[in-house]
């Protein structure tokens, strides 16, 4: 059967694929078009299936805040090139926009998530991977509710950050924080929070280095054990959100300090943060 430009533009409409993957889907469908549909979302997953160990370097990271609900996500793929399409843009806002409206648990949840069209997350990540020939995931989704919630993205879109108030907080100082957390990449809000493991392997690398350095040969253990607290002090201040020096003044304050001079009942009550170029 004769397949038309019109029959073409149709279903271009229907899968955002290309107009050459369009026509060879419905010449292969005779004509049908939920067929074509099919074959088009098909060879998204082999191409998916065959790039499966590619890495993903590039994409975006988005944001949403709904009201006391925030979420952050990163649509990956493997070049900057189709990184910067609008079409891939198109598709990172649609999973932001998906995931805001449905609030999933986690990562799997939302690629069941609905897109507005109809289709899963998960579909139109596979459709968008058959179209451009190069692999396309999920690379991270996390999502905050809180009665105060603020966030920053990088302007090159590849980081960001989402921050949860215990109050509601100026607009000003919100976004500092979440500035904050974007570019020094605290491991904790403070050294409360910090997780165990990771204070853990901190205190073990210092006890290590001090056990290989003939300095401290023969020393009490007492003394080695407080010398470790104290570089344990110092990865604190500079590891944990609120003993960091606030960015924004050079150093002469914490963030801690920072938000109390703003508002002294104010803290952070969490944060998630996501980089491709860590």
């Amino acid at each position: 059967m004769q397949i038309t430009a019109s029959d073409v533009m149709k279903l271009r409409k229907m899968t955002s694929a290309g107009m050459m993957d369009c026509k060879n889907a419905l010449i292969e469908a005779e004509g049908d078009f939920e067929k074509a549909v099919d074959i088009i979302r098909e060879k998204g997953k082999l191409v998916a299936a065959k790039r499966a160990d590619r890495a993903t370097t590039e994409g975006a990271v988005v944001v949403r805040i709904n009201g006391n609900k925030a979420v952050i996500v990163c649509l990956g793929c493997e070049t900057d090139f189709v990184s910067a399409t609008p079409e891939f843009k198109a598709l990172a806002n649609e999973i932001a926009d998906a995931a805001i409206a449905e609030y999933p648990a986690d990562l799997e949840a939302l690629k069941a998530a609905k897109c507005s069209n109809g289709h899963t997350v998960e579909e139109e990540i596979s459709a968008q991977t058959g179209k451009t020939g190069e692999k396309h995931d999920l690379a991270y989704y996390a999502s905050l509710e809180a009665p105060c919630i603020s966030s920053y993205v990088h302007f090159n879109n590849k980081l960001g950050a989402i921050v949860a108030f215990n109050k509601e907080v100026p607009a000003e100082l919100g976004r500092g924080i979440a500035m904050q957390v974007t570019s020094m990449n605290p491991v904790s809000v403070s050294e409360a929070d910090c997780p165990k493991e990771i204070v853990e392997k901190e205190l073990e690398m210092y006890k290590q280095q001090m056990s290989e350095d003939p300095k401290m040969a023969g020393k009490p253990a007492a003394m080695l054990e407080n010398i470790a607290k104290g570089k344990l002090s110092k990865f604190f201040k500079e590891a944990t959100l609120e003993d960091q020096d606030f960015v924004q003044a050079d150093g002469k304050m914490t963030v801690k300090e920072y938000i109390q001079s703003v508002d002294k009942e104010a803290k952070v009550v969490a944060f998630k943060r996501f980089s491709l170029t860590d």
